[in-house]
Parts: structure tokens; sequence; C-alpha cells
């Protein structure tokens, strides 16, 4: 299909501002420019309560953001893992999403600032993501939620995190998590997928900009062929949550992403992957430019809700 107009849109004014591709500036400045995308995530939805809390993590004080609906509880919980190629991007970035993801699913939405790389490099941010959610799980009584309704969700390289505490729930005996939501995640430290040569650059997300992010984030080549890096590197998919995979039609990370929702239902993992058309990278967290990630969202709280009503997922 075309670039939705829309995404057009976007990426000429991103052309108009002068800048420089972020794997050319140096990571302090390419972070304030990417706290502006937060302006671009569509109106600030209310919520009961949205507060910061610290709990302790795997490398010092873990900030975690709880937004709270509307209602008495207890509700379900959903961890949210922001983007930015394990690099940039904070919970402040993501706060319109994860007001969004509150207000359209009745759950509690914990959003985590993980330690960011190259002054934090692998297994450091999917350390505190686990972290946080074993803590709220043991904690959600006291947050009230839900302990036995918990989900995670993320976008991008949070997307990769979610996967990765899914594999780490699973290998280290808990906590249970119901589903998984999994917006263009990065699966693998690969550069050469059809998707990859397709969209190489002139969308937004560039593979010369992938190689950079994961160069910020491991220390050493190999630390790429480890599960928790790249979930499609897992020895075997069985005993994950349930999936919602979302992928855009002109992104690098498109056939990754969908590569995982295959081999989840492979291993007989209940799976719902959807391809927006047409669309960048990014336009889950954009909705306030890109209708298509209004939609992407909405399809997200109605996965969610319905995961958390305990009805099977199905594709």
């Amino acid at each position: 299909m075309p670039l939705d107009p829309q995404a057009v849109t976007f990426l000429n004014l991103l052309a108009q501002t002068g800048q420089p591709p972020i794997n050319e500036m140096p990571v302090a400045q390419a972070r304030v420019l990417t706290e502006a995308l937060r302006d671009l995530g569509g109106p600030s939805i209310p919520v009961a309560r949205a507060e910061d809390r610290s709990l302790k993590g795997p490398g010092g004080p873990l900030r975690i953001r709880v937004y709270t609906p509307e209602g008495t509880g207890p509700f379900p919980i959903i961890m949210y893992f922001h983007g930015g190629g394990w690099t940039l991007a904070s919970v402040e970035v993501v706060d319109p999403t994860c007001r969004r993801l509150c207000a359209g699913t009745g759950a509690i939405v914990v959003s985590v600032d993980y330690r960011l790389a190259p002054e934090h490099k692998f297994p450091a941010a999917p350390e505190d993501c686990y972290a946080a959610t074993d803590w709220v799980a043991r904690h959600a009584v006291e947050l009230q939620g839900n302990p036995h309704h918990l989900a995670v969700c993320g976008d991008s390289a949070g997307g990769n995190l979610a996967a990765a505490v899914c594999l780490m729930s699973r290998d280290r005996g808990g906590p249970a998590i119901d589903c998984q939501v999994l917006a263009y995640p990065p699966m693998a430290n690969v550069f050469d997928t059809p998707s990859y040569r397709e969209n190489a650059e002139g969308y937004f997300l560039t593979r010369e900009m992938m190689q950079w992010f994961w160069g910020q984030y491991l220390t050493r080549p190999e630390d790429g062929r480890h599960p928790y890096a790249s979930p499609l590197q897992a020895e075997r998919f069985s005993g994950l949550p349930p999936a919602l995979v979302l992928t855009a039609e002109f992104d690098p990370l498109r056939d990754e992403g969908e590569t995982y929702a295959s081999c989840l239902r492979q291993a007989q993992v209940p799976v719902r992957q959807v391809r927006y058309d047409g669309i960048v990278h990014g336009f889950f967290t954009l909705g306030g430019v890109m209708e298509q990630g209004m939609r992407a969202l909405d399809e997200a709280c109605a996965t969610l809700r319905e995961v958390f009503a305990g009805r099977m997922l199905r594709a």
C-alpha cells in the first residue's frame, strides 16, 4: 500500500526540523529531542490517579509511575515498558499512551523507568523490568490491583523488554502473566530481513539507527544472542503468555515481530498478529498525529479487556 497521508505529514515534519539522524547525535541531545515526542501522543486522558513511586531495583532505586482507573478495585494490572532503543525516552514520553491504556481497559498501568544504555548495558533494562513486574505482582493489593490478572505491554524496545520479561517469568517460576502486547518490537540482533532491506531508510526508523541502538545496548556482539536480548533466540516458545503483536508495513522491524508471532503460534500459544498497512514505526505512541496509532491502542485495549475477562485470545 502507499504511505498513509498522515505518515507522510509526520515524515515531512521531521525533515523540516533539519536535525541530523539520532544515530549521528550525542546521546544527551537525542534524549532531549525524544522527550518532545510526548506532545505527539494525543490528548492527556484523565485517570483517577497518577503517581510516581520508587522501589528497590537491581541497580538501585527504580522509578515507576502508577496510573489508577476510576472505579473500585481490585483492578487488573498492565506493566508498560517504553521504547527508545533501550537508550532514549522515559515514562514522560509515553504518559499519553499509558493514560489511554488505563482508561480504555479499566486496569492499573505501571510504567517503568528502567535504566538506559549506554550507561547501563544489557541486561540492566530487562532485569529492571522483571524486578518491577515481580514487585508489582507481590504488592498488587497495596496498589488496589489483582495479582491474578497481570499483563505486559511495550512499544519498540519496550516490546522487546515485555517479551523478555515473559521469558524471564517463565524461566524463573513467576510471576504469572496473562498476556503480552508488543508493538513493533525488535526481536533479534540482525539486519538482513526483507523488511530491513525494503525499509532501510526514509521511514523514520532506519537500519543505521537500529545498528546504533544495538551498539549502545550490548557490551559485545555475542550478548545479542541471549534470548533476553533477542527473544527470537529462545530455545522454546511454549509456556509463554498469549500475545497481541502489532507491526507496521513500512518498518525495518516488521518481519521480526511477525516471525515472533509465528514462533508462538507454532508452540500452540494463542496469538493475534495485526499488521498496520501504510504506516511507519512509532505509530502506537504517536496517536496525536497518526489515527492508526489510536486504532492500534484501541486494539490493544480491546484485547486486554478480553483476556482479563477470561476469554481465549483468538487470531
